[in-house]
């Protein structure tokens, strides 16, 4: 039997290769709004950041999603992060 292949992708806070499952999606959508996708499915560019406090926080320190989605974050977008991150915990 074919053993199934597990997506791969890289959190913005430690940069380490993890399963797409256990990181948490965010989404600047074609129409430019940056949500939390919970889905893992929405249209549009995405970044991944692990469900623990520590890559979260280095994260916002070091502008990566900024970077990665190529817009600014709101404040807004990060209270929403912190609290799926200590709901997680």
């Amino acid at each position: 039997m074919k053993k199934k292949k597990i997506p791969m992708r890289m959190c913005t806070g430690c940069l380490e290769m993890k399963p797409k499952k256990e990181l948490i999606r965010i989404v600047k959508t074609p129409d430019g709004n940056v949500v939390v996708d919970t889905t893992g499915k929405q249209s549009g560019r995405g970044a991944y950041i692990c469900r623990n406090k520590e890559c979260l926080e280095k994260s916002f320190k070091t502008k990566k999603l900024n970077k990665s989605l190529n817009t600014a974050i709101s404040d807004e977008i990060y209270n929403k992060l912190r609290d799926e991150v200590l709901d997680a915990e």
